[in-house]
């Protein structure tokens, strides 16, 4: 009996160690070494945020406890740090955000919790939860999941002289994510898409087009139309295409004619004799 009172009495003074409560100016170094599928063979820092042989431009880390921003910080593609950032954490729990993109024009809204793009491009994010303790290891390797769809577009017609731009419309498009959640934010309806095609590719079957916005893991749908146009606007061929299904980290792939065929036909006269029939009356 005393064996045993004396067992929960150790159980009762000594409770499973617990993170120390955040206190001011009380930090531990963290290194966080981003990566991921898409960088599997590293060898230099630029190799840590590449995916399908393109390298993303922008990393944000983001540090919250509860619902409060603690720091922040943006890396650019050629910074030393690039791919490594250092934060000083407090004591406590932590849900660390990461979000790697090579995006157009982003904004970053701490307010809505939002990153928004002018073109969304292959893009990153992870939620990263730290519990710090005095013991905590300050090096942490994190691996960084896609949050876009793409539509893929093959064209199997060789493409027209002159053409300068595929613009895609979907219905519906997101153009960016809630980076607390994953889920994509911004919705636009019916908002072409521009890709400039290069003077490369003219002549040629079998191009491709890639066109990336936001999702969610589940599967959705949306109407697209395709244009082919000259750097005037001249439209030179077009297609659309019916409920489309998307999905996050997911590439829909279309592929068929674009150039309009059986249209007007240039005419002129052939005013060459062909050799004559003789005879005499």
């Amino acid at each position: 009996m005393a064996a045993m009172l004396a067992i929960s009495a150790c159980n009762a003074l000594d409770p499973e160690p617990q993170p120390l409560p955040a206190i001011d100016g009380v930090t531990k170094k963290f290194t966080f070494t981003v990566k991921g599928d898409f960088s599997k063979d590293m060898k230099t820092k630029a190799d840590y945020l590449t995916a399908d042989g393109k390298s993303m431009t922008d990393l944000w880390v983001l540090d919250y406890m509860g619902d409060e921003l603690v720091q922040q910080i943006h890396q650019a593609s050629g910074d030393e740090d690039w791919g490594q950032p250092t934060l000083n954490l407090k004591y406590g729990e932590h849900h660390v955000y990461f979000i790697a993109s090579r995006g157009q024009s982003p904004t970053l809204n701490t307010t809505s919790k939002t990153i928004t793009f002018s073109k969304a491009l292959d893009t990153f994010w992870k939620d990263y939860s730290v519990t710090v303790v005095s013991t905590s290891n300050g090096n942490r390797a994190v691996t960084l999941d896609r949050v876009v769809t793409r539509l893929r577009l093959t064209f199997t017609d060789a493409l027209a002289e002159g053409l300068s731009t595929i613009q895609t419309t979907p219905g519906t498009w997101y153009y960016g994510f809630n980076y607390t959640t994953g889920e994509p934010t911004e919705m636009k309806s019916n908002q072409t898409i521009i890709t400039e095609v290069p003077a490369s590719m003219i002549g040629n079957s079998g191009e491709t087009v890639n066109v990336f916005g936001f999702s969610s893991a589940t599967e959705w749908t949306t109407d697209v139309s395709i244009a082919a146009k000259k750097s005037d606007n001249t439209v030179l061929g077009q297609a659309a295409i019916e409920d489309v299904p998307l999905k996050r980290n997911r590439s829909t792939e279309y592929s068929g004619p674009l150039f309009i065929t059986g249209g007007a036909v240039e005419m002129s006269l052939n005013s060459e004799w062909s050799d004559p029939t003789t005879g005499t009356w």
